[in-house]
């Protein structure tokens, strides 16, 4: 299951972080986010609550004929301690939740070519669930490379400057 990530930012955003998605920014270049909530279930937003979420393969799409954003291949696990009448399948398909605005600019941006959403963190905000998505663009291996260096020379110099 995933950590709690929580930086100073968040607490004064007023985030409780659930699950973020770093292999997203391995291996994508993130060219724009946007906020949506999710349609979940009772016995989901329990195992939300109780950090239990696996975000690294899951992915987002529009689809066009009904107007609506899905996130596809969110594993949030059953809650063990409800009943089995309101268990929930883990990888379900769930909706998300958007403006006709955002939906619309969404929409546009994932037109362009090499384009993809991507979910980059879970989180709670003021009791309701919510998902940070990126529209974003596939890195090369290069690129991948290069990410690596900068890293690991900024390590370096915070290193040096430590001392």
């Amino acid at each position: 299951m995933s950590k709690k990530i929580e930086s100073q930012s968040d607490k004064e955003d007023g985030r409780m972080v659930v699950a973020t998605n770093r292999r997203a920014f391995h291996e994508y270049h993130v060219l724009d986010r946007l906020e949506a909530g999710l349609k979940l279930n009772g016995n989901e937003v329990k195992s939300l609550r109780a950090g239990q979420c696996v975000i690294s393969d899951a992915y987002a799409m529009v689809d066009k004929k009904e107007n609506r954003a899905w996130l596809l291949n969110l594993q949030i696990p059953e809650w063990t301690r409800g009943n089995q009448i309101d268990a929930h399948e883990p990888k379900r398909k769930r909706a998300l939740l958007l403006h006709k605005k955002e939906f619309r600019r969404l929409r546009e941006a994932l037109m362009l070519e090499r384009r993809t959403l991507v979910p980059l963190s879970v989180y709670f905000r003021r009791g309701w669930a919510k998902v940070e998505l990126g529209v974003c663009q596939g890195k090369k291996l290069h690129d991948k490379r290069q990410a690596l260096k900068e890293r690991d020379a900024r390590r370096e110099i915070a290193r040096r400057v430590k001392r």
